[in-house]
Parts: structure tokens; C-alpha cells; sequence
């Protein structure tokens, strides 16, 4: 796992480079292509309609001088629209067939599309993005075995494999629900962290400080990355869970709203995938508390040095176990549970970047020191 004796293998770490800039490229393209998706979400829409209209044989008709509305993932209709996003109010649809609702949404509270979901941008968003992930994992990998231990020694390589490990989560995810609604703000957050690690904390393959070279640096620090790619993907989620309050809220007064929203599952339901999937990062994040203990003790003689980084760990601890209780105890829901949880991943960023960065302690392992 770990031969501090072994050459670094040059030739293996310039390739890893190499790969890690095109893979960001990569990433910027799919990010591109993501909001080129939201951009043209009138289109979308109404293709999803025509599908959901040919599968119930239901011709909507409605009156040119009618006001018709925008319905807003799981909202009612939001004012006046043009003829990209109108929608026929319930009054003036046809009966068509028994057990329809004239109201149905386009995507409901577990991510399902009710019409075929023919979202060609979106679709070739992914196709990149998997081929981002695929040279992105071979960089991982190859720094890795440039250095002879795992590639996640310092802020760079946490980084970068962190992109990793969120990239992959969010295609894993897609295998089973339909999340292209959020690609957007996930690959924001991979490319952000890309090119932070690459024009930021640049660090060239060598090897670990003795303390670094031990067993719980792969059980502590690849807990904690699984863990900060879950809290990634809500925060991204209880952004758009935000946003489409706001819509909801727009809705109830009869204001119009963004076309795009309709492609996105109520501010309920994504309020209730992200409380699930925090969850279980908070279950991640107290092993890696735990574990990082242990490991102080083995290291340094003792569980807990009050270092900067232990206390940011055990107050991103605190925030979440906040917010799970807040939320499932005293009825904290709606916009109160997403700032808690977006609070919460800004704290790990101010964990991994600034406290890494500015503040000396044990835990300065940012750089490579030689």
C-alpha cells in the first residue's frame, strides 16, 4: 500500500497530469452542455407534454384568450405564459380518459418523468461527462501508482480524487433516477474543484510524510471524501430545492416562473432526497470523526489536540447533526433545512481549502513537504 523507497515513476505522473487537465476540459464541456439543457427547457417541456399527451390519447385545447399557467414540479400554474410553456387550465381539458388528471406534473416527487423524457442535450451532457469520468479515473489512478500509495496524500489529490468520487456518485445515481435536472450545479461543483486543485494547490507526485504513511490514511480520508460528495450533491439539491420554492411560492400568487422548473421534482421531494441522502453522509462523517481520533492517538498520543482541522471536523458534525434534528424533530422544513445543509457543505469547503491553507496545526498536509 505504501513504499516510501520506491522511485517516483516521472514518465506515469506528467501522463497524470496530462489526463487530469484534458478531464477537466472534459468536465467544462458537459457543464456547458448541462446548461444549454436548462437554457432550452421550453423545447424540453414541450416534447415531455406531447409524449405524456400520445400515452393518454388527451388532446388539450384550450381558449386563445385564456390565461394558463406554468406548473412548477408539483406546484399549481404560475400566471400568464407564452406559448412555449403554456399549459391548458384544468376547466378547459377535455374529460379524456378516466383516472387523468389534467394537473399532472412532468416529473414527480421521486425523480420519475411522467412523458418519455427525450432530452437530447441533456443525454449527450452525460455521454461526456462519463467520458470526463473515465480520463479523470485514469489520472487518479496513475498518479497513484506514480507514487506507489494512494493518490490522496495532500489538498490536491483530495481534490481531485474528490471530483472523482462525486462525479462517479452522480452517475451511479443516474442509473437508477433521472438526476439530469441537477447535472448543472454537479458538474459546477466538479469543475470548480478541478481547477482549484490544478491552478491552485498544484503538487508534484513524491511521497508521504511518515505520519501520512499508515493504514487509517485509506480508511479516514476515503470515508470522508464518499462522505463530501454526498453533502456535494445536496447542497446542489437543496439549491434547486430554493429555487423552486420560490417558484411554488410565485405559483400561489400568480406570478410566472422559470420554464426549467417544470423539469424539476417539487421543493418537498427534493427536500426529502436530500435529508435521506445527508443521512447517510452523516453516518460517513462520524466514522470519519471517529476513525481520524484513532488515528491522532496512534500518531500523536492522544484522541483529540484541539487542531484547527479536528475542531472544523467536529463543527461540520455539529451542522448536520442539526440539521437532522432540527428536521426530524422539531419540523425545520422548506428553506430552513437547505441553508442548514448548504451552511453545512460550505463548511467543508472552508475545512478543505482555508483552514488546509491558512491555519498551521498537525493537520497542514496541504502541500507536499519534502
Amino acid at each position: 500500500m505504501f513504499n516510501p523507497t520506491a522511485p517516483v515513476n516521472e514518465q506515469l505522473a506528467l501522463y497524470s497530469d496530462l489526463f487530469m487537465l484534458i478531464a477537466a476540459l472534459v468536465y467544462a464541456a458537459a457543464f456547458i452542455l448541462f446548461t444549454i439543457d436548462m437554457a432550452t427547457a421550453s423545447a424540453t417541456i414541450r416534447r415531455l407534454e406531447a409524449d405524456l399527451a400520445a400515452q393518454r390519447g388527451q388532446v388539450r385545447t384550450a381558449p386563445a384568450h385564456e390565461t394558463v399557467g406554468v406548473a412548477v414540479g408539483g406546484s399549481t400554474a404560475v400566471g400568464a405564459s407564452d406559448s412555449d410553456t403554456a399549459r391548458p387550465a384544468a376547466a378547459a381539458e377535455p374529460a379524456a380518459e378516466p383516472g387523468v388528471d389534467a394537473d399532472d406534473d412532468l416529473v414527480d416527487e421521486d425523480m420519475d418523468y411522467t412523458g418519455g423524457g427525450r432530452r437530447p442535450v441533456a443525454n449527450v451532457a452525460v455521454a461526456v461527462l462519463a467520458v470526463g469520468w473515465a480520463l479523470h479515473a485514469f489520472a487518479v489512478v496513475a498518479r497513484g501508482l506514480a507514487a506507489s500509495r494512494v493518490p490522496w496524500g495532500n489538498l490536491y489529490e483530495f481534490m481531485t480524487t474528490g471530483a472523482l468520487v462525486i462525479t462517479t456518485v452522480y452517475l451511479l445515481f443516474l442509473l437508477r433516477k433521472d438526476l439530469r435536472f441537477v447535472g448543472t450545479f454537479v458538474t459546477g461543483i466538479v469543475v470548480a474543484m478541478m481547477c482549484a486543485a490544478t491552478m491552485g494547490f498544484p503538487t508534484p507526485v513524491g511521497h508521504l510524510q511518515p505520519p501520512l504513511q499508515t493504514p487509517w490514511l485509506v480508511i479516514h480520508v476515503s470515508i470522508a471524501v464518499l462522505a463530501s460528495s454526498l453533502f456535494a450533491l445536496t447542497a446542489a439539491m437543496s439549491v434547486l430545492q430554493l429555487l423552486q420554492d420560490r417558484a411554488e411560492k410565485r405559483a400561489a400568487a400568480g406570478e410566472r416562473s422559470w420554464a426549467f422548473l417544470r423539469l424539476v421534482p417539487a421543493a418537498q421531494g427534493l427536500e426529502n432526497w436530500s435529508y435521506r441522502l445527508n443521512a447517510v453522509g452523516f453516518v460517513m462523517w462520524t466514522f470519519t470523526l471517529i476513525a481520524g481520533a484513532i488515528w491522532a492517538e496512534a500518531a500523536w498520543g492522544r484522541y483529540w489536540n484541539w487542531d484547527t482541522k479536528e475542531v472544523w471536523t467536529f463543527v461540520i458534525w455539529v451542522v448536520y447533526a442539526a440539521y437532522l434534528h432540527a428536521r426530524a424533530t422539531r419540523g425545520w422544513t422548506g428553506a430552513r433545512a437547505a441553508w442548514l445543509s448548504i451552511v453545512g457543505f460550505l463548511c467543508i469547503v472552508f475545512n478543505y481549502t482555508i483552514v488546509n491553507t491558512y491555519f498551521p496545526g498537525l493537520h497542514s498536509y496541504a502541500g507536499l513537504p519534502g
